[in-house]
């Protein structure tokens, strides 16, 4: 498949079918996957950040996880998407340093999931799968001929969800 597209740290890209959707390097970053079961629209989001509201500089929406999920979903129904047939899939959020487990501040893995879950929740958008927590980082493939999300981590071998 050579409709490859890359999607850099606090970034998104949408594609039709066919393409592939991939983000290197997810630590405590979330990988946010979307696709429409019925067109084959994929999204995907390399979210930084749990809240938009949290941060000063907050004028890159791709960043964090309640601005960059509505862009991503307003990309893809551009493109055609049918929101109503969209489904989730998460990974990353990953804990990748060792800290005193009662700093909030610190667990931004765990923080990014739970605030990722809750705007699609919000957004009524099914999470079907997650490959989220750990403390290793992931690559992701976002494949929109069946929405699969295949994972790759080192150490932790290869797997889809």
């Amino acid at each position: 498949m050579d409709n490859i597209i890359k999607v850099g740290m606090a970034d998104l890209q949408v594609s039709t079918h066919p393409g592939v959707l991939t983000t290197l390097g997810l630590g405590s970053c979330i990988g946010i996957a979307l696709y429409d079961r019925s067109t084959k629209i994929i999204g995907l989001a390399h979210i930084m950040l749990p809240s938009s509201l949290q941060a000063r500089n907050n004028t890159n929406v791709a960043k964090f996880a309640d601005t960059g999920i509505v862009k991503l979903l307003e990309d893809m129904v551009k493109l055609g998407a049918c929101r109503s047939k969209i489904v989730a899939k998460l990974a990353g959020g990953a804990q990748m340093f060792a800290f005193n487990q009662y700093s909030d501040l610190v667990r931004i893995g765990s923080r990014n999931a739970v605030s990722s879950k809750e705007k699609l929740m919000e957004l009524d958008i099914p999470v079907i799968s997650e490959d989220t927590g750990g403390n290793y980082g992931r690559t992701i493939e976002l494949y929109s001929d069946d929405g699969r999300l295949v994972i790759k981590t080192i150490g932790y071998g290869t797997k889809q969800i």
